[in-house]
């Protein structure tokens, strides 16, 4: 039986911004569109989002997801037997924090002696996903900048960063397009210069695509209000787009 989208984004626990917005780009259009607007999701749709979802769950950006399953060799079987064993190393690691934890509170009640080795068991900073993403896209001198900023933000810059991300939290169901919307983007983009570098008008829309593509992104911003990094994102394109001389 086919569902319409607010029936999905219920079933799921997404927001209906984020299917709209897979929609979109390409990546999970609905199976019909009625003559009065409603999507429709058929069973088949409903698969395609799961590995999506398991997709995202890993970490995957959404432009290589799409690449993946729109492929003609992509094999949904095939693609689940790697989600789990994905998985399973994910929880293997889980397993070995849990266990740090778990060993470190019996370490602090004096029931056991850890060494030092052993305090960090599970912990892997082998890489740091984000700074690679950014290094990638603006180049190594922006995120040295940026790093070296972000080590010495203010705790006034760290309040104003929280009270922006709230405020647009608040109107996130409204068109990012709306004067409301595009005020607060505004001083988005303002903090972001004032606080993290320079940013220039194609660099503020990259970095609010990075906001969907990159799931890491979604999880943070999504704190502050389901679908708002989604709304960004769109916030972020208009006002990019339409302050360009």
């Amino acid at each position: 039986m086919a569902m319409k989208v607010k029936e999905l984004a219920d079933l799921v626990g997404i927001s209906v911004r984020t299917l709209h917005y897979y929609d979109e780009i390409g990546l999970l259009s609905p199976e019909e569109i009625t003559d009065t607007g409603y999507r429709l999701y058929s069973n088949d749709n409903l698969e395609m989002l799961q590995q999506i979802l398991f997709f995202r769950e890993l970490g995957m950006p959404l432009k290589e997801i799409k690449q993946m399953i729109s492929s003609s060799s992509f094999d949904k079987q095939v693609a689940l037997l790697q989600h789990q064993k994905m998985l399973m190393e994910k929880r293997s690691q889980l397993d070995k924090l849990i266990n740090t934890v778990e060993k470190s509170i019996k370490h602090m009640k004096g029931e056991i002696q850890m060494t030092n080795k052993e305090k960090f068991e599970g912990f892997d900073f082998s890489q740091n996903p984000y700074e690679q993403e950014a290094r990638k896209r603006w180049g190594d001198e922006a995120v040295d900048e940026s790093n070296a900023k972000v080590a010495g933000l203010s705790k006034d810059a760290q309040k104003a960063v929280s009270e922006i991300y709230t405020k647009l939290a608040s109107i996130r169901t409204a068109s990012p397009r709306s004067e409301e919307a595009q005020t607060a983007i505004k001083e988005w983009y303002d903090c972001l210069n004032n606080n993290f570098g320079t940013y220039s008008l194609d660099a503020f829309k990259g970095l609010g695509q990075m906001y969907v593509d990159d799931q890491r992104f979604t999880k943070n911003i999504d704190q502050y209000g389901e679908g708002l990094a989604a709304f960004m994102c769109e916030a972020m394109k208009h006002f990019a787009d339409g302050n360009q001389k």
